[in-house]
Order: structure tokens, then C-alpha cells, then sequence
């Protein structure tokens, strides 16, 4: 789903503007004209023809419906006259900027805070990009709300991480390779693995213990992922609450983290 737009998105953009309220009509202009609409009906101050500011988003949207590229352009240039109108920090508007997220999410995209538009779930995360997994990890940071959605999105983020050590270090196979062993053989790179602690020594137990449940988080992400998350599906298993699903979410964030911090160190970038 690479175009945000969609009915239940329109219509939470226009909660914005119904009644007269929001942007101004020549800011609408503007947006639509910077998002490369051109076409519109045109708005005439005074004219009882003149469509109103929720209708021009919809006309403007319908010319965008099957157009990925255009669409997200549309979406972008709207939320940057909201946010100068100071739409997303109005703490009256936190329903509706709550509910504009939740059809966003559920378009594969996210809003921070800031009402900035994020993608999210199928990222080209290419092999030797850190900025991109960085990227990627400050939206999982960020964004919350969908735990089965941004589940797949932690799956992706993790394998990238893995394939990245690998690359790095000159061990990626030749061969399609799936998570659980990219994740093994670059654990076992940074020295992560329970198996490689020596227990006798101080604090060794515990460490393997640490260890040890940073598998256990991955190997569930990836279970849940290819059950419930991005491409299969993004309701969440009867047993799993949305409160842990968050919690493995976060902690997934907190493994890609020290994967990466770890292959800083010994890549002597630290």
C-alpha cells in the first residue's frame, strides 16, 4: 500500500477543515498546486458555486486515488499547511490527530508528533545503509499504535540489522539465507550468543541469561511476524495483548541497538 491515500484518510483530513475551520482555501491552493494538482475546480471567494475547503480535499484526493507517487506528495504538502497552522500541537485536536494516525497506520505509513508523515513496514532497507536502518529504528521509536503492523516492521528491521553485520564483516552468504539464520550467524559474529559467555566467570551467568533472552525476543518477533504482521495480516493472536506486543516492539528497537553499537565497537567506530 504505497499510496496513503484512501476514503477513511480523506475523510480524517478533512475533520480539519469542516465548517470553514482550518487552513485557508488559498493555503489549499497552494498545496494542491505544490503536490502537482492541477485541474481542480477553483475556489472564487463570494461564489455560491465554489466547492468548500472539505470537498476540494476530496476532489483533489480523487484525482490522486491510484497514483502512489502523487498521492503521498498531496498528503505531505496538506499536513505541511497543518502543521503551520499549528494543527498537531492544538490540544483540543488530539482525538482527530489520533484518529488521522490510525488510518495512516492502517495505509502502512505513520505520523510523528510533529505531523510529519513516516513510512513504514516494507522500507527498502538495503544491505551497507545505516541511515536507513537508523531511520527506521527512530520509527519504531516514535510509533506505537499498531503493534501488529509495526511487529513486521521490527522483523524487517532486525533481519536488516543482522545482514548488515554480515556484510560488513564479509559474511553474508551467496545464498538466500531466512531470519533465524541470519540472526544466529550475526550474533554469533558480535559475540552474542548465550553459548559464547563463559558462565565461570563474574557475572557470567547472568550475561548469558541477557543473552539468551535477546534470542528469545527475537525468535518471537520473527514467529509472530510471519503469523500476524506486515503481509500476513496485522491482527494480533488471542493470547497476545496489545501492551506486550508494544513491549516486544520496544525491545526489538533495544536489540537492533546493541547490535549495532556492538558492531561499532569492533569495527573500531565506536
Amino acid at each position: 500500500m504505497e499510496n496513503p491515500i484512501n476514503g477513511e484518510v480523506v475523510a480524517a483530513l478533512t475533520v480539519f477543515v469542516r465548517g470553514g475551520s482550518g487552513p485557508s482555501h488559498s493555503s489549499l491552493t497552494s498545496a494542491f498546486l505544490a503536490a502537482g494538482i492541477v485541474g481542480l475546480t477553483r475556489y472564487s471567494s463570494g461564489s455560491l458555486d465554489s466547492l468548500n475547503k472539505v470537498d476540494r480535499i476530496t476532489e483533489a484526493a480523487r484525482k490522486v486515488w491510484q497514483q502512489p507517487t502523487r498521492g503521498r506528495r498531496l498528503v505531505e504538502e496538506i499536513l505541511s499547511i497543518y502543521r503551520v497552522a499549528g494543527i498537531f500541537g492544538d490540544p483540543n485536536l488530539q482525538m482527530e490527530v489520533a484518529s488521522l494516525r490510525s488510518a495512516l497506520l492502517q495505509r502502512g505509513w505513520a505520523l510523528d508528533t510533529d505531523g510529519r508523515l513516516d513510512r513504514l513496514g516494507d522500507i527498502d532497507l538495503e544491505v551497507g545503509d545505516r541511515q536507513a536502518l537508523n531511520d527506521q529504528l527512530n520509527r519504531l521509536r516514535r510509533n506505537t499504535e499498531d503493534a501488529g503492523l509495526l511487529l513486521g516492521t521490527a522483523k524487517e528491521l532486525l533481519e536488516s540489522v543482522g545482514k548488515f553485520v554480515l556484510e560488513e564483516n564479509g559474511r553474508l552468504p551467496d545464498r538466500r539465507i531466512d531470519m533465524p539464520e541470519v540472526m544466529t550467524v550475526s550474533m554469533e559474529t558480535l559475540g552474542i550468543m548465550p553459548v559464547q559467555v563463559d558462565a565461570s566467570t563474574e557475572g557470567g551467568k547472568q550475561l548469558r541469561k541477557v543473552y539468551q533472552a535477546v534470542r528469545t525476543v527475537v525468535d518471537a518477533i520473527n514467529e509472530l511476524r510471519n503469523d500476524h504482521g506486515t503481509g500476513h495480516g496485522r491482527t494480533l493472536p488471542s493470547g497476545v495483548s496489545v501492551e506486550a506486543a508494544r513491549f516486544m516492539i520496544r525491545q526489538a528497537t533495544m536489540v537492533a541497538e546493541m547490535m549495532l553499537a556492538t558492531h561499532d565497537r569492533q569495527m573500531g567506530r565506536a
